[in-house]
């Protein structure tokens, strides 16, 4: 089984989603990484979850693309 999920990364702007309230304990786990910080330079990250590997890239159009 192959999954894709397309994030796009973009500058401004103004139609931005409203956000969804979030509860407290689900804040306290959430972390925010930046793609430049996650990325070191690199068009390629490899992430290991529960055994399974998964491929995280970025297009030369700035989206970010997870494959398995």
């Amino acid at each position: 089984m192959r999954m894709i999920i397309i994030i796009t990364v973009s500058g401004s702007d103004d139609k931005k989603p409203a956000k969804a309230p979030v509860a407290p304990a689900a804040k306290a786990s959430t972390r925010s990484v930046d793609s430049d910080t996650l990325f070191c330079g690199h068009r390629l990250l490899l992430i290991e979850h529960r055994g399974e590997q998964y491929r995280l890239g970025q297009t030369k159009s700035g989206k970010l693309i997870l494959t398995k």
